[in-house]
């Protein structure tokens, strides 16, 4: 009876994994089977010939799909070329491997911002293992009378040493976003590769349970304007995993703004295991916040070839706070003059819209938003930009953590311009944390370098395990710390690396309550400096 039973067992499990193999193979030779009815786009009239308009072909498989109850809407390999498909209710699309889905060059051919859309519906798929091509095209010309108060900086910059401010420019036979979806719940984007589109790629607003999981986005880093990877606005329960993201603009944005509805917080989000380049920032929280973004952790990702790595920004009055990340391998390079950022690793901002943007009321404005509870940790980051961490005048950062960073700085003798002084920087601030950090200056040495970390406006300060000096060897004014207008800090543990000038620098007439303890100072030349407006009674030692 033993035998028996466990030859009928072996019996059953191979009859499981033959049924598996026959359904993989039927797959690959363009048949797919699944749960539901399976609705083939060529049973609908598409031809899978690029030159064909598909768009209404799409549009009836996706139909009859969703008044059956819902099932499989299949892409079998070809070329599909169309204008906008409105999404349905329990419809799963399933592009298959060697089929391309293309946003045809003509306007009329969209009803929407975008070429997959869809608007309050549950349960949608998007996945397979094909390709969605947005075809994005290009034009350089100067920038004439076109304006963008965000890079007026670097224009200012291009404009002193007399280069043309010659700039890329989507062309005008193209549009929309590839996937855009407004207040849908249950949604899976998987597996897909999304490549060169026109707008954003993947614009979500209001969705909840949101898993984009295994795809590829990937637009021209030199010239992709306005092509941004992942926009999820007001979302809720939000995984991004396992994908790769290079573009031309952000890779991967949070927003909570009203432009299709209320703002609504966008939060509960998890990101793992991702590779990310930009010519603008990897990972934003964007200006763009009214309401909320919070409760998102970021973990395992490696950030190359982009202009800023973490870009942390409240124009509009919003709250970001509650986040953490960590196990972050960051490289950043100054890209063109056109793009936001300067090659920081590192970027913290908070303003109101009219010190932004020059035509803005300032009685238009919302109050500074707030930055808190921010914890980013065991971070390797290369870059040529200064890491500016930048709280409001009126509403400082709160209780933001930064521990185990290696910060390496690097300059670019062939950049145009180079805004770079201090590696890190920390301003208007409450409760700062910083621990186990190192930071290290690579050859070429650049003429403007000065200070490892200069502190300003901080109250509450806490400095731990810092490695560093000035950035070069012979300049005795440079220091390994600056802090000036500090109240309430411990510098504990430090340690001065070989040829410091100064480690530490104290100065601002409203610095006081400097605590030291702990710290080996023996390598640097003047351990500890004090402009004239301090009192030494202000900096306190053990047993003071």
């Amino acid at each position: 009876m033993f035998v028996e039973s466990n030859l009928k067992k072996i019996r059953l499990v191979t009859s499981v994994v033959l049924s598996f193999l026959v359904l993989s193979i039927s797959a690959g030779a363009g048949q797919i089977s699944g749960p539901g009815p399976v609705f083939n786009v060529r049973d609908y009239g598409a031809t899978g010939e690029k030159s064909q308009n598909a768009r209404q072909a799409i549009q009836k498989a996706i139909e009859a799909c969703a008044a059956a109850g819902g099932g499989l809407v299949y892409f079998p390999p070809g070329d599909y070329s169309t204008g906008t498909i409105h999404l349905r209710s329990h419809v799963r699309i399933f592009i298959e491997a060697g089929a391309t889905v293309y946003s045809i060059k003509d306007k009329s051919a969209f009803d929407r911002d975008a070429l997959f859309y869809g608007e309050d519906l549950v349960n949608v798929t998007l996945e397979g293992r094909g390709v969605v091509d947005g075809q994005a095209g290009y034009e350089w010309r100067e920038k004439g009378d076109f304006h963008d108060d965000f890079i007026y900086p670097n224009q200012l910059e291009m404009e002193k040493i007399g280069r043309p401010l010659v700039r890329s420019f989507p062309r005008n036979d193209q549009y929309g976003k590839l996937v855009l979806l407004l207040r849908c719940r249950d949604v899976l984007i998987r597996g897909l590769s999304f490549i060169d589109s026109p707008s954003w790629t993947i614009h979500p607003y209001g969705c909840e349970r949101l898993t984009i999981d295994g795809v590829y986005i990937r637009s021209s880093l030199k010239e992709g304007v306005w092509a941004d990877g992942i926009d999820p606005d007001g979302c809720r329960d939000v995984r991004i995993a396992n994908s790769t993201i290079e573009t031309g603009d952000d890779a991967l944005v949070f927003y909570s703004m009203n432009w299709f509805g209320p703002a609504l917080p966008c939060e509960n989000i998890t990101v793992t295991n991702c590779r990310l380049s930009s010519a603008s920032s990897a990972i934003k929280f964007c200006d763009g916040n009214m309401n909320a973004i919070r409760k998102v952790t970021i973990s395992n990702c490696v950030i190359t070839d982009s202009n800023r790595g973490l870009s942390f920004m409240v124009f509009d009055g919003g709250v970001v706070e509650d986040v953490v990340i960590s196990n972050l391998v960051i490289e950043t390079r100054r890209h063109d003059w056109f793009w936001w950022g300067d090659g920081e690793p590192i970027h913290f901002n908070v303003k109101k819209r009219s010190e932004v943007h020059r035509n803005w009321k300032k009685e238009d404005d919302r109050p500074a938003g707030k930055i808190r509870r921010i914890l980013i940790s065991n971070v390797m980051a290369r870059g040529q930009g200064s890491s500016q961490i930048t709280g409001h005048p009126e509403s400082p950062l709160e209780e933001v953590t930064i521990e185990n960073l290696r910060l390496a700085i690097s300059h670019d003798p062939g950049a145009p311009y180079d805004k770079a002084v201090n590696a890190l920087e920390v301003r208007q601030a409450r409760k700062f944390r910083l621990r186990n950090v190192e930071i290290t200056w690579e050859k070429p040495e650049y003429q403007k370098w000065e200070n490892a970390v200069l502190v300003e406006n901080v109250q509450d300060l806490e400095v731990e395990n810092l490695r560093a000096r000035q950035a070069k060897i012979n300049d005795r004014s440079g220091a390994a710390l600056v802090l000036d207008r500090v109240q309430r800090a411990v510098v504990r543990n430090c340690r001065a690396l070989p040829e410091t000038s100064i480690f530490l620098k104290i100065e601002g007439q409203d610095t006081r309550d400097i605590f030291l303890d702990g710290n080996d100072l023996s390598l640097a030349r003047k351990p500890v400096e004090f402009s004239g407006e301090v009192t030494v009674k202000s900096v306190k030692k053990p047993k003071d």
